[in-house]
């Protein structure tokens, strides 16, 4: 199994500390959150990683160098500018049929393998692992139609289904990716339904953490006994 990670972002919302440290290589206990993601690939039957690396990459290639401590193969695709979160997919020679992709910065204990077979069984261009949220609006919600109100709700519950940032991902994408260009996974999910691709979901109810802020960051630390690897 091939899987793509995207570590290239600036990590914006966790600076100042992301001045001088790659979010992927924040500690969670007393290993780099990426660390551990390759380790759960490397158990899911990952044998190769492919780190897309923008923002202080040096740092990333020193600590992870050709991944043989980890019991894999690790190469790296290094972007100029910032490519958003689909255009790195772009520039990564030698990719097989199907891989994964996943963000640096997630903690998770999705069942990787079970996401890359359910994709080769459905047999999709792209297969995207969601999981179900709510949120209670402190507003009343009004549904409008020709500026008529049709349907009112006192600050209701709303259910939506969220992207884990986690993805298996056909060769045959990779075309309808601009070159050189910033592009982002929803550009690509909407372009693919748009030209009749199948884009399938997998549905997780497993631990997942983004690491967006600091916040996050002391959530997934105090949660991390959770964790089976």
């Amino acid at each position: 199994m091939q899987t793509i990670i995207l570590a290239g972002g600036r990590g914006a919302r966790l600076d100042p500390y992301s001045r001088i440290l790659p979010k992927p290589l924040f500690p969670i206990g007393d290993k780099p959150i990426a660390a551990i993601l390759i380790e759960q690939l490397k158990k899911a039957g990952t044998d190769e990683v492919i780190m897309c690396l923008g923002y202080l990459s040096d740092l990333i290639k020193t600590y992870f160098q050709d991944g043989s401590e980890f019991g894999l193969t690790i190469r790296y695709s290094v972007e100029s500018e910032p490519l958003g979160t689909a255009g790195p997919l772009k520039g990564v020679e030698g990719l097989k049929d199907n891989f994964v992709v996943v963000n640096g910065d997630e903690l998770t204990t999705l069942d990787f393998r079970a996401l890359y077979e359910h994709h080769r069984t459905v047999q999709a261009d792209m297969t995207v692992a969601v999981q179900k949220k709510t949120t209670h609006s402190s507003f009343g919600v009004l549904e409008i139609q020709d500026g008529q109100v049709i349907a009112y709700a006192e600050k209701p519950t709303l259910n939506y289904w969220a992207s884990m940032g986690i993805y298996v991902i056909n060769k045959t994408v990779l075309s309808y990716i601009p070159d050189n260009e910033k592009y982002d996974m929803p550009n690509l999910v909407q372009c693919l339904i748009q030209n009749g691709a199948k884009v399938s979901s997998y549905e997780s109810q497993d631990l997942w953490f983004d690491i967006g802020t600091l916040g996050d960051l002391e959530k997934a630390k105090e949660q991390l006994e959770k964790f089976k690897f």
